[in-house]
């Protein structure tokens, strides 16, 4: 009988995917994550203080919500509960609130975990509040996405929201030695494909435990190269969603790199939002925004640039288009920078709106009627092709608006003769208006 038992558990362990056999059984044993589990992290505070409080895990896949969530119900002698918001809807969360309150008659408490909590809609969510507030569950959801953006505010207000992290190089590899620990044997791998398994996995350590499994089952005499291992695996596909945070992530890096004047950084993010299957159409509108924004008449070519190269995707399509936008990413990065005409439109949409119907100054106005001549439409203005040095000096805005400076070019690039145009019509209007 003992035998039996003997060979049956040996066989059960076999089945179990290796993911599965090395789930931590404490939350000293997961990785990765010690700024959360840690003494001073918040988990490692609030089970010091013995006062849990519901959580949002916001973190990508394959760093440890699931099995936070269930060590932490360990940890606080609490009922785990685990659903999926991709598979339930109202009637389950019925059954799950009933069955919690029960619990709680009993004396027994209940954590809650909801896995992609994000996916609940607002009146779903909001079902969650009045059994969090009177104790009922103890929530913790785990999401992919950034919880300002996918859960209600009403949520967010009584949770706290932990960020996990990607697992890092260290920790992938200390992943790597358990699992060989666990199968008993090493990976028939030399170092440099060794790496190259890590770099696969991309930070998602249940990505790293498959692919390890697989590596583990191969028969084969000398360990592999990293050439060797690239055509037996598949490269796992990078995290990205195109409307998602990763998406808002990687253009403020790319809108960055570039305003900071930076071609390789600004190539490679550029680079990264490709791979992950990004529109290149996307990426030429942005660009162009970018040469509008923080470019602008510091280099007027810039706009064209951009401009080219979007229309010679179209032309082309992928891939050759692309190179077209790599270029003018190179270009936009290293233009002399100006943000001066975006300020000044922003300042002039301000007075624009706070001045309100105020017309124009009578001598700016046509006066195509006898009536608008008689009332002055036209009255007084100079022609300015007439006017010595081809300027009069005239008042353009509104009677009784001061006149604001809203233009103030910069000394980079193109900008720089403009300014000296600007200040040089500033001198002579003062003159004119002193004459």
């Amino acid at each position: 009988m003992d035998l039996f038992d003997s060979s049956s558990q040996a066989e059960e362990k076999a089945h179990r995917p290796l993911a599965d056999r090395l789930r931590p059984q404490k939350l000293s044993e997961v990785i990765g994550q010690d700024h959360l589990l840690g003494p001073d992290g918040p988990l490692g505070a609030m089970l010091a203080a013995g006062s849990l409080g519901s959580l949002i895990l916001w973190g990508p896949p394959g760093v440890g919500k699931t099995t936070i969530a269930r060590l932490l119900a360990d940890e606080t002698d609490l009922e785990f509960v685990q659903i999926s918001a991709i598979f339930s809807g109202v009637a389950d969360l019925k059954k799950v609130f009933e069955a919690a309150k029960l619990r709680r008659r009993a004396g027994h408490g209940t954590l809650l975990f909801v896995d992609e909590i994000h996916r609940f809609n607002k009146a779903q969510q909001d079902s969650f509040l009045p059994h969090m507030e009177d104790g009922t569950i103890l929530l913790v959801g785990a999401t992919t996405e950034n919880p300002s953006f996918a859960l209600n505010a009403a949520v967010l207000s009584r949770a706290q929201v932990l960020v996990l992290e990607r697992l890092e190089v260290d920790s992938m590899k200390l992943l790597a030695t358990r699992a060989e620990e666990e199968m008993g044997r090493d990976l028939p791998l030399d170092p440099d494909a060794r790496q190259q398994l890590m770099d696969m996995a991309d930070g998602d350590g249940r990505a790293m435990l498959n692919l390890i499994e697989q590596v583990a089952a191969w028969k084969v005499d000398t360990p592999l190269t990293a050439e060797q291992m690239g055509k037996r695996l598949m490269r796992r596909a990078t995290q990205y969603d195109k409307s998602g945070d990763q998406h808002y992530n990687l253009i403020s890096a790319l809108h960055k790199s570039i305003r900071g004047s930076d071609p390789d950084a600004a190539m490679y993010w550029f680079a990264r939002m490709l791979e992950g299957g990004e529109d290149p159409r996307y990426l030429a509108r942005r660009l162009t925004r970018m040469a509008v924004e923080d470019i602008a008449l510091a280099d007027p070519q810039a706009m064209t640039i951009c401009l080219h190269a979007w229309e010679a995707y179209e032309r082309l399509g992928s891939p050759e288009g692309e190179l077209a936008l790599a270029e003018a990413v190179a270009y936009l990065a290293l233009a002399p920078k100006s943000n001066a005409s975006y300020v000044a439109y922003k300042t002039a949409r301000k007075l624009a709106k706070s001045t309100g119907s105020a017309p124009p100054p009578k001598h700016i106005l046509n006066a195509p009627t006898s009536l608008m001549e008689d009332i002055g439409y036209g009255a007084g203005y100079q022609y300015d092709h007439d006017a010595e040095d081809g300027f009069s000096g005239q008042n353009y805005f509104p009677d009784g608006v001061e006149r604001p400076d809203f233009y103030q070019p910069v000394e980079r690039g193109f900008e720089r003769d403009l300014k000296k145009r600007k200040d040089y019509f500033a001198k002579l209007r003062a003159k004119r208006q002193c004459g």
